[in-house]
């Protein structure tokens, strides 16, 4: 039986609690962590700044695990998130007390912990109330999502309004706003036949194929996520390479202009998805794209088409997430394991930033940005043949 549509204002309210997931940890990580161990190290921030973020890297990746096997076997999520939201916001707004590096890696891995306690059940909550015929629409609404932590970023960090002793509280305080009211007015909006055991008999027939679209899922957002890390991270270096005068405001303004000029096209392309039946397409179509776009940047050797090849990655990369996020959800074999099973595709997200720095000095230093980019782009590819093999479920 066709489970029944989530109305408009709940697709939204779920997309402003996810937009509420980043703004948690966009700002921080991005600007005001960096900004936290430079006041305490002072020269030896860099190798300060890899420490924190590779130990909280690795509590994030088992703390999302751990609280989506707990929200599976309680049975309910919503719980979860509101003790996640209460503890990420409290030690959020700790960080800034920390007095010496060690005070600080405990308290961002403390952070990690209940951030993603609150993540990990609400990316499995979603599995539980929106029907596979509205998943398209769900990815394309949590494009807002990264716009939303990029905004936050640039908003807190704007002296005239916030001052620097209160930032953390006021990010605790926008997410706190984004988070509860999902939490509050969408109780009870889970749907039964979204969480019934799948048969076994049907189960066990179908099990080589949903084994193989899972893996084919997992890797495919893998291989596009190394290239998302290396250009988060990188971009504004490669930037200056090509134009050494090349202003930070400059490519900060090109990285929101992309995220925000994904929102209405994910939306566009996850609602045709929906309404023609086709949740693998855009994903694969999306990894292509991004994988042209990291061509036009390895070959490029001016500003303006190195940009142009940037927006064109940034823009199809950004879309692949999103959907990619909700089309998970479809794959998954046993509605009784989505939270645990969704905490494993979140290794996709966390394991690429160890990966990346790694691939970056093995190629940079000896053969330049050219062929990291061309490395990026035969994963983004790799990532679009992978899922145009799946095959199709009805």
């Amino acid at each position: 039986m066709r489970a029944e549509h989530q109305p408009w204002w709940f697709v939204a309210l779920f997309a402003l609690a996810a937009g509420g997931g980043a703004v948690a940890y966009v700002p921080l990580l991005t600007v005001l962590l960096p900004l936290k161990i430079t006041s305490l190290m002072g020269s030896q921030d860099v190798s300060a700044l890899a420490q924190v973020t590779f130990f909280g890297a690795i509590v994030a990746s088992l703390a999302n695990i751990a609280f989506g096997v707990a929200s599976d076997r309680s049975g309910s999520r919503v719980p979860w998130i509101l003790a996640g939201l209460l503890a990420s916001s409290v030690l959020l707004v700790a960080i800034g007390e920390a007095q010496d590096l060690v005070q600080l890696v405990a308290l961002v891995m403390a952070w990690q912990v209940g951030l993603n306690m609150m993540l990990g059940p609400l990316v499995a909550w979603a599995g539980d109330c929106f029907p596979d015929s509205q998943k398209g629409t769900l990815g394309g609404a949590l494009s807002l999502a990264p716009a939303m932590g990029a905004l936050a970023g640039s908003l807190v960090t704007f002296e005239p309004l916030i001052a620097s002793g209160q930032r953390l509280w006021v990010v605790a305080g926008l997410v706190c706003i984004l988070v509860l009211p999902v939490t509050v007015l969408g109780r009870r909006r889970e749907r039964a036949s979204l969480m019934a055991p799948r048969p076994e008999a049907i189960a066990e027939a179908s099990e080589d194929q949903t084994r193989a679209a899972v893996a084919r899922m997992w890797f495919a957002r893998f291989l596009v996520q190394i290239a998302e890390a290396g250009l988060f991270a990188f971009l504004l270096f490669w930037l200056r390479s090509l134009s050494p005068g090349f202003h930070e405001n400059q490519a900060a303004n090109i990285f929101s202009t992309v995220l925000i000029c994904s929102v209405p096209l994910s939306l566009v392309i996850g609602r045709w998805s929906d309404r023609h039946g086709r949740p693998i397409l855009p994903l694969s179509a999306c990894a292509a794209m991004a994988a042209a776009g990291l061509a036009v940047m390895a070959a490029s050797s001016g500003l303006t088409l190195a940009i142009a090849g940037y927006v064109v990655f940034g823009i199809s990369g950004t879309i692949f997430l999103s959907l990619h996020t909700a089309q998970t959800l479809r794959v998954l074999p046993q509605p009784r394991n989505r939270g645990r099973d969704m905490g494993f595709f979140n290794l996709t997200n966390t394991v690429p930033s160890l990966v990346m720095p790694w691939l970056t000095i093995a190629l940079v230093p000896a053969f330049g940005f050219t062929a990291l980019f061309a490395l990026f782009a035969a994963l983004s590819l790799g990532a679009a043949l992978l899922l145009a093999t799946i095959r199709r479920r009805t």
